[in-house]
C-alpha cells in the first residue's frame, strides 16, 4: 500500500476524508450536508448593523448569524482597483490581506464607506466557530488547481513554499504573460514546474467563473443572495490535496467516484488511474484503521512512545498543552537530558495534534523545565521545524523562563473535536459535577431559607437517589441536627428522573 493516500468515505449525509502520510493519519476533514460550512462561498449581502466603535459592520448573508466584516476588509466598489496586494502573502493562503491605498485605511471612519441597507458582495474568509457567526471580506479569490485569482487587485504573487527562486521567476512572467487587463493572481505551490499551457487553462477557468459571479451579481434583486459556493469536501479535496505527494485516492462510492474522476480529469488526466474504488465489505475507514486513530487522537490525555504524555484542554479562546514525563525516566545519565528527551518527543506529537485536531487561536504550551538556555533553544527550534508542514499559518515565542511558549494558529474553521462532539448535556460542558457531599450541605442551606414558608410540618428533600442516600447513611447525623434546629421533620424521597445537582423541598 502507498505511504501517502487520500481515503474518503461517503456516507448517507456526511462525507469524510482522512488524508495518511507516511501511514499515519494526518488531517481528517468531515463535511455534513445539512450543516455544510459557508467558508468560500460569495455572497450578495445586506449591510444591516454599521458599528463606528469597531471599526466594523454586520452583514446579512442569509445564515442564522449576520457576518462580521471589518473596515480594512472593504473594497470600495466604485473603485476596487486602488487596492494593491502586499508582496508578503502566502500563496496557498485563500484568505488574503492586503496593503491598500490611502483611500481606506484601519482609521478610516466606517461609516464613511459602508451604510446599513447598502448591498455588498462579500466572501466568507472564516466560517462560524463557537458562538461566533462568520468573518467576510469583500476581497474576492478564486481558488484553482494552481492559481488562486484576486478580481479585486492588480497583482502578481507566487508561492513563498517554492524555494527556488529561478522557478518563481519563471511562474511570475508566464502568469504575467497569460492574465487579463483586471485582477491579480497568486501561483500555487502545485504550480512548479507547469507549462504556460497549463496555468492558461486555470486562469481561463478561473476568469469565466469570475464573469458568471458578475453576471449573477447584477441579474440579483433579493437580498440576500448566494451567488457562488465553493466545491463539496470531496472535489476540494482533490483540487487542494492531490499533489505528486499523494500517490492514491481510495473512495466507496460509485457514484462519487465517477463524479471525482471527471473532475480531475480536466486538469490532471494522466492521474486518473491513481483513483480507485473501494469494494471491499469492510467499512473502508476500518480497513485504513482510522476509526481507532480517531479516537486515539481526540482523547484528553495523549500518550507518547516514550510513556510520556500530553495534557490537551481546549476553552473558547485558548488551548493549553501540557507536558509530563509520566513514566518515562529517559536513557540519559541525568535528569536534564531525560526532561529535553521529552520535550523534543513532545514537539513532534504537538505538531502532529494541532494540524489533525485543527486547533486554531492562542496555544500555550507548558513544557517541563529545562535549566540549560541551549535546550530551551533546541525545542524551541524543533517546534517550528515541525510546524513547517502545517498548511496554516503560525506564530510562535521562545520558550520563556517559566518553560511556556506562545503560539498563535489561524484556523478558518471548527476544530475536528468541537465537529465531532458537543459540550455534555450533564455537566455543561465542565466536565465536573459538584460532590455528594457539597449537594448534601447546599440542601441543609436551602432548609434553612425555606423552612417558614413550607407547610405543614414535614419537610420534604427531593433529589437524585444517590444524593437520599448519602443524606440517610453518611450525612444522616447532619439530617437529625438540621431537624432539631429547625423543628421539623425532614423526610427524604428519590427521584430517578433527577439530575444529579437537582433538587427541590416541599412541605407536607
Amino acid at each position: 500500500m502507498a505511504n501517502n493516500i487520500l481515503v474518503i468515505n461517503v456516507d448517507i449525509n456526511e462525507t469524510r476524508v482522512a488524508l495518511i502520510e507516511e501511514g499515519v493519519l494526518a488531517e481528517l476533514f468531515v463535511e455534513r450536508r445539512q450543516d455544510r460550512s459557508p467558508l468560500g462561498n460569495i455572497y450578495l449581502g445586506k449591510v444591516t448593523r454599521v458599528l463606528p466603535g469597531m471599526q466594523a459592520a454586520f452583514i446579512d448573508i442569509g445564515l442564522d448569524r449576520a457576518a462580521f466584516l471589518h473596515v480594512e476588509d472593504v473594497v470600495p466598489q466604485e473603485d476596487p482597483d486602488e487596492f494593491i496586494a502586499s508582496d508578503s502573502q502566502e500563496g496557498d493562503n485563500h484568505e488574503q490581506k492586503y496593503v491598500k491605498s490611502r483611500k481606506i485605511t484601519r482609521s478610516t471612519p466606517i461609516h464613511d464607506v459602508l451604510k446599513e441597507g447598502q448591498a455588498l458582495m462579500i466572501q466568507v474568509s472564516k466560517g462560524p466557530i463557537g458562538t461566533k457567526g462568520a468573518r467576510v471580506t469583500s476581497h474576492i479569490s478564486l481558488p484553482g488547481r494552481y492559481v488562486v485569482y484576486l478580481p479585486t487587485v492588480d497583482y502578481i504573487g507566487v508561492s513563498k513554499r517554492i524555494g527556488n527562486e529561478k522557478e518563481r521567476l519563471r511562474l511570475r512572467k508566464a502568469i504575467d504573460d497569460i492574465k487579463p487587463p483586471q485582477g491579480g493572481f497568486i501561483v500555487r505551490t502545485v504550480a512548479t514546474g507547469l507549462t504556460k499551457k497549463k496555468l492558461k487553462a486555470d486562469v481561463g477557468y478561473l476568469v469565466k467563473q469570475w464573469e458568471e459571479i458578475a453576471t449573477k451579481r447584477e441579474a440579483t434583486s433579493e437580498l440576500p443572495d448566494i451567488l457562488y459556493e465553493d466545491l463539496d469536501i470531496i472535489l476540494r479535496t482533490a483540487r487542494d490535496y492531490f499533489t505528486e505527494d499523494v500517490d492514491k485516492i481510495y473512495i466507496d462510492s460509485q457514484t462519487e467516484f465517477e463524479r471525482l474522476k471527471r473532475f480531475v480529469s480536466a486538469f490532471l488526466p494522466e492521474r486518473i488511474t491513481s483513483i480507485e474504488l473501494y469494494q471491499k465489505r469492510e467499512p473502508i475507514f476500518d480497513e485504513y484503521g482510522i476509526e481507532d486513530e480517531i479516537s486515539r487522537a481526540l482523547s484528553r490525555k495523549v500518550i507518547m512512545p516514550s510513556g510520556g504524555y500530553l495534557i490537551i484542554d481546549q476553552a473558547e479562546a485558548l488551548t493549553a498543552i501540557d507536558v509530563n514525563t509520566g513514566r518515562f525516566t529517559g536513557k540519559g545519565k541525568d535528569v536534564e537530558e531525560t526532561i529535553s528527551q521529552t520535550n523534543l518527543e513532545a514537539v513532534r506529537e504537538i505538531a502532529y495534534q494541532l494540524r489533525f485536531r485543527n486547533i486554531g487561536g492562542l496555544i500555550v504550551i507548558d513544557f517541563i523545565d529545562m535549566e540549560k538556555p541551549s535546550n530551551r533553544e533546541k525545542v524551541y527550534r524543533a517546534l517550528v521545524d515541525a510546524l513547517k508542514r502545517d498548511k496554516a499559518t503560525t506564530t510562535t515565542v521562545r520558550i520563556s523562563e517559566l518553560g511556556l511558549v506562545e503560539m498563535t494558529r489561524k484556523r478558518t474553521r471548527e476544530s475536528l473535536s468541537r465537529t465531532l462532539y458537543e459540550p455534555c448535556f450533564y455537566c455543561d460542558g465542565t466536565g465536573l459535577l459538584q460532590s455528594k457531599a457539597t449537594i448534601c450541605h447546599q440542601i441543609i442551606r436551602q432548609i434553612a431559607r425555606e423552612k417558614d414558608t413550607l407547610p405543614g410540618y414535614k419537610i420534604i428533600i427531593n433529589a437524585h437517589p444517590a444524593i437520599c442516600d448519602m443524606l440517610q447513611r453518611e450525612q444522616k447525623t447532619a439530617l437529625e441536627k438540621a431537624s432539631n434546629r429547625f423543628s421539623r421533620q425532614i423526610a427524604v424521597k428519590g427521584h430517578k428522573d433527577y439530575h444529579f445537582e437537582q433538587f427541590d423541598l416541599s412541605g407536607a
